[in-house]
């Protein structure tokens, strides 16, 4: 299970990493108002976040007491560099955390503000939590970059070339290096490393 949360949490970081590579250090401070965040701000908080949450999350309350969330949302950043590595910071907490992760805890109670929940169902919080975040900064830097946005998923008009190149693949080939015993297409015949 682990290794699945892993996966998908990889993903969502690397949208971000590829966020920041295309924005310079003006734009990763720039704010809509006074009112909306900037993506150092959202850094801020969704690191902060994770170091509160997932530091000694199996023995400590996961909203710690050095924690402030109100100064998450006031910016104390002067370069891009030390916003990427305080997103750097929480995401290494975070993923020293889910490595602790087995079957033995996964259905553990962990308590967050005294609130008692399964470890399972505190990475599944987070996995609604981190990527709405992200989803912020991509939105932000896309607006920001407008023309100049590289994409971060499948390019505008391009849905059926790469519909194609997964079909492609995950091609006829790949099902014959399946693990099931059965051969594919309706045959009933076993294939020949499975018989005895």
């Amino acid at each position: 299970m682990k290794e699945l949360f892993i996966k998908r949490f990889e993903y969502y970081k690397s949208l971000g990493d590829k966020t920041f590579e295309q924005l310079s250090e003006e734009q990763i401070f720039w704010q809509f108002n006074e009112e909306s965040n900037s993506i150092a701000i959202i850094v801020k908080h969704l690191a902060g976040n994770m170091l509160s949450r997932w530091t000694n999350f199996l023995t400590e309350d996961g909203e710690k007491s050095w924690r402030n969330r109100d100064e998450e949302f006031v910016n104390n950043f002067k370069t891009k560099k030390e916003i990427v590595d305080f997103w750097e910071e929480g995401w290494k907490c975070f993923f020293d955390a889910l490595n602790q992760i087995n079957d033995e805890n996964l259905y553990s109670t962990l308590y967050i503000r005294g609130e008692p929940q399964l470890v399972v169902d505190a990475v599944f919080r987070q996995l609604a939590h981190y990527p709405y975040h992200i989803g912020q900064i991509v939105y932000i830097a896309k607006m920001m970059k407008n023309d100049d946005w590289k994409t971060l998923s499948i390019a505008r008009n391009k849905s059926q070339e790469f519909n194609s190149e997964m079909k492609n693949k995950f091609s006829e080939t790949d099902f014959n290096s399946n693990s099931s015993p059965v051969c594919f297409r309706n045959s009933s015949e076993v294939r020949d490393e499975y018989k005895q």
